[in-house]
């Protein structure tokens, strides 16, 4: 199937979803026309069996495993609100408050916590769920930065997030503060 819109070979995209054209995704971006999306709109869950092929010694999730699950929920949520192909830029960091025991239901919880011009943090929140008596528990949390990308391999600008809930904006103003660190960080290692 060629693409009416270009010749040649179907990108990543058009590979997942055939009638995918960038050309009416990125026209409003191209043009300025950027309009604002709250947060409630594209946030997303997901949610998984832990299984025993995926365990370690101990019978726990193995933790690349729940790695692999954040960034997965966070790649739903971010581009639910860009609209467009998107890819992992960084990953702030990621601790594990509770192990995951085989059998049990992962459940991501995730949304963009604050978009910079063609970058984005996404918040993911990670439960525990046993299955046999409904106990629910927080075993982790991760901030991951993504990027949007355009037809050319280039970054695009991304709609802003409008937070409404207190929560929201707690979390936007915290993305604020951590995108400084970030960046910090990243011109301390360059030198």
């Amino acid at each position: 199937m060629s693409p009416t819109w270009r010749r040649g070979t179907p990108t990543a995209a058009e590979a997942v979803h055939p009638s995918f054209n960038p050309l009416n995704t990125w026209a409003a971006k191209e043009e300025g026309h950027l309009e604002g999306r709250p947060v409630r709109e594209s946030a997303s869950e997901y949610s998984e069996i832990a299984l025993p092929n995926d365990s370690n010694v101990f019978g726990y999730l193995l933790g690349g495993r729940v790695m692999h699950l954040v960034d997965l929920a966070a790649a739903l949520a971010a581009m639910r609100h860009a609209r467009c192909p998107v890819v992992t830029a960084s990953v702030d960091y990621m601790n594990f408050l509770e192990p995951v025991h085989i059998g049990n239901l992962v459940i991501l919880k995730s949304s963009v916590n604050r978009v910079f011009r063609t970058s984005m943090e996404i918040g993911v929140k990670v439960f525990v769920e046993d299955l046999m008596t409904g106990e629910r528990k927080h075993t982790s949390s991760a901030y991951l930065t993504f990027v949007t990308i355009g037809p050319e391999g280039n970054r695009i600008a991304v709609p802003p997030a409008i937070p409404e809930t207190e929560d929201e904006k707690r979390r936007y103003e915290e993305a604020g503060r951590r995108r400084t660190y970030r960046l910090e960080l990243r011109n301390r290692a360059k030198r």
